[in-house]
């Protein structure tokens, strides 16, 4: 398969870099004092697990996710824009952590903000 016809996922790295991606992710927002207020009661394990099968299907990858749609999941959680870029900056941190490249990171970025208006209920 030419590298053009890949998915996102695939050429992120699969399964293995997706699931690290996903676990960095959630551990640099566990240490952001911005979203930290957010996490402080969740269990990291199972949070993972949900980002790893969110980004994955997001990406072109296996749709294994069983968690709430966008909307359905922030509803009344009255995110800000702060948290909402900080959350996407933490995204670009764990990207970079794990050797993504730019094009990718693009990607990343404009599936992130697509999902805007369902997380800030705009």
């Amino acid at each position: 398969m030419a590298a053009d016809t890949k998915s996102l996922y695939e050429r992120l790295g699969g399964a293995d870099v997706v699931a690290s991606i996903a676990n960095d992710i959630v551990d640099i927002h566990m240490a952001n004092p911005v979203l930290n207020p957010r996490f402080k009661n969740s269990n990291p394990d199972e949070l993972k697990i949900l980002v790893r099968d969110f980004f994955a299907m997001g990406t072109g990858g296996p749709n294994n996710y069983k968690g709430k749609d966008m909307l359905s999941a922030h509803s009344g959680m009255n995110i800000n824009e702060t948290e909402m870029i900080s959350t996407i900056d933490d995204v670009m941190v764990a990207l970079d952590k794990n050797g993504v490249g730019q094009e990718e990171k693009n990607e990343v970025l404009a599936i992130l903000y697509s999902l805007k208006n369902d997380i800030l209920h705009v």
